[in-house]
């Protein structure tokens, strides 16, 4: 494939690759069909939406994209067995995990329930003295005090765990890969068990939640009775979406961008008190979603209590709401500052052992548990490997790995498991946890390795830069934008689009801080066009668009809008230039 605009190797080492051919026809046929603007239409195009299809992907809605919770296995009896507690006033406990997608998944059945006149006990594990999922101590205990179990985000795996809840039914509804078998509970909802078709694969944890609630208004319904309001509690399904990475396709689509309406609303106490504390001042995107709020709730679960986040979610008092935010947000300045170290040491280390293998990994004595997924992802960015960054505590580790896209992580670790060269381990293909024994640990990665290396991750390149258009600076405009965000919302699996700008000159360059750099560009035809790289002195972007000496670049990042003072203006979020 011809490299786009010739560039073989850009500033950052990449390829450009632009739109295939079938893409660009494709771009064409939208736009002839509806007149819409072409880099509108290519955008579209990058996504395989078909000419006929374009104005309804561009309205998408649940009543049309909910898929019918009945094709989940177990659905009708989980939503059957939760209805039958809040009947006959049956003490109801929620089991969830500690990151967003559980603490979101908790505060769902939380607010169903209080709707329905009904409370429920939360417990969420502490991450270092419990770690994740259901535990024995902990089941035990739930199950002595409770005659329903609700494990929100966990448990598929929890085979004896959940056998030792005696006296209490359990009912699962996670996402993570299940096993052949699966745990004793009453009912396992899970789209990504064994024995599913994996159409629904895509769902986050609350996601799936949020689809058994809509089974139990329906069994309401049926029995002459009206369930609570399902729409308003789309903003946490939103949260958890971005935040655990699913991608946006599909009813995810759907959700996010209904939840991020209602997120707008500022009805939610734990949200409206976080996004105050961010000092987010503008209505919510999925960036803000997955870098600016769902930090936040997860820091409980990394360096503080675990079940700050949940509490926050599922809060309904401001006064408690923010302060609950306003720890979270001292703790996620504390989870900043650990990762930092960590991730110092763990590339170092990594760099060490070579970045060119099937698997870059890196372990650590006392690196705390909460960072460890966090630097395994920037080991992934910087080295576009799957990584793994355990942290060492006595004869065990706990570690976290990060994926690229067509290597299944998760399937890979479960497998070296299932082995006996893990303590235990499981996720998605994304993302995975793992806990290994120290004297196991070097044979483990291996292994892991080998796993990895079938599946091609040692033959990924340096990662291409895909360009979805060429555009001029001039038509780059808020209205543009604003019909470009149509086709989102824009995340995993559904990245926002990218544009190059070709042979521009810089105007004007100055350093932002210690590593960002703002400067303006124009093709010498038109208006300028301003622009952003954040962290461009960290790497070779800034020095070359700083000392440009008045040759012309080629340029390539994402366009956004930047409000300030009330007014609207385009910019280019930096990610990449060469030469001209």
């Amino acid at each position: 494939m011809t490299a786009f605009l010739g560039i073989d190797c850009s500033a950052t080492g990449r390829r450009w690759i632009g739109p295939s051919v079938e893409e660009e026809r494709l771009a064409e046929a939208i736009a002839q069909r509806t007149r819409l603007p072409l880099p509108v239409c290519a955008t579209l195009a990058r996504r395989g939406v078909a000419p006929e299809e374009a104005a309804g992907f561009l309205a998408p809605t649940l009543r049309e994209l909910l898929p019918d919770p009945l094709r989940l296995r177990d659905m009708g009896t989980a939503a059957a067995r939760v209805l039958k507690a809040v009947r006959a006033g049956e003490r109801i406990a929620i089991f969830a995990d500690y990151d967003v997608d559980g603490g979101a998944s908790a505060a769902l059945l939380l607010a169903w329930l209080r709707e329905v006149g009904r409370d429920a006990t939360l417990y969420i594990p502490d991450r270092i003295d419990e770690g994740y999922g259901p535990n024995v101590p902990a089941m035990q205990a739930l199950a002595h005090d409770h005659d329903l179990i609700v494990c929100v985000d966990c448990g598929t795996l929890s085979h004896e765990p959940i056998a030792a809840a005696r006296g209490a039914d359990v009912i699962v509804l996670d996402h993570h890969l299940g096993a052949e078998t699966l745990p004793p509970a009453l009912a396992v909802v899970n789209p990504n068990r064994q024995d599913e078709s994996g159409d629904l694969g895509h769902l986050c944890a609350a996601g799936v939640v949020f689809l058994m609630l809509v089974e139990a208004n329906r069994q309401m319904r049926a029995e002459g009775r009206q369930g609570p309001d399902l729409m308003a509690q789309l903003d946490l399904v939103a949260l958890a979406t971005v935040a655990d990475v699913a991608p946006l396709t599909g009813v995810n689509r759907a959700l996010v961008r209904q939840g991020l309406k209602i997120m707008a609303g500022r009805g939610r106490p734990g949200l409206v008190a976080l996004a105050d504390v961010a000092r987010l001042t503008e209505p919510p995107a999925p960036y803000h979603l997955g870098f600016v709020l769902g930090p936040r709730v997860n820091a409980g679960g990394r360096v503080g209590r675990a079940d700050l986040g949940a509490r926050l979610l599922a809060c309904t008092d401001p006064a408690e709401a923010r302060a609950l935010a306003e720890r979270l947000d001292e703790l996620n300045g504390e989870r900043r500052d650990i990762e930092a170290a960590v991730r110092a040491a763990a590339l170092a280390q990594a760099e060490a052992r070579g970045l060119d293998g099937p698997l870059v990994w890196a372990a650590g004595e006392g690196w705390h548990p909460g960072v460890v997924g966090i630097v395994a992802a920037r080991l992934k960015e910087a080295t576009n490997r799957p990584a793994v960054v355990i942290g060492l505590d006595g004869a065990e580790g706990k570690g976290s790995g990060r994926s690229i896209a067509g290597v299944d992580l998760g399937a890979a670790i479960q497998r070296v498991a299932a082995e006996g060269l893990l303590l235990k381990g499981g996720g998605h293909k994304m993302a995975a946890g793992l806990t290994v024994a120290r004297d196991r640990l070097e044979p483990a990665m291996e292994r892991l390795a080998e796993l990895l290396a079938k599946q091609g991750a040692d033959r990924a390149g340096a990662a291409d830069l895909r360009l979805d258009a060429l555009l001029m600076p001039g038509a780059a405009t808020p209205e543009l934008i604003d019909e470009i965000e149509a086709a989102g919302p824009f995340g995993a699996g559904a990245p926002a689009p990218r544009f190059a700008f070709a042979a521009q000159a810089v105007h004007f360059a100055k350093r932002v801080g210690e590593t960002h750099l703002r400067f303006s560009f124009s093709d010498g035809t038109g208006p300028k066009l301003d622009a952003i790289a954040f962290g461009a002195f960290d790497g070779p972007l800034g020095p070359l668009i700083e000392g440009h000496g008045g040759a012309r670049l080629h340029l390539a990042g994402r366009l956004e809008i930047n409000s300030w003072g009330g007014r609207r203006k385009v910019q280019l979020r930096l990610e990449d230039a060469a030469r001209a």
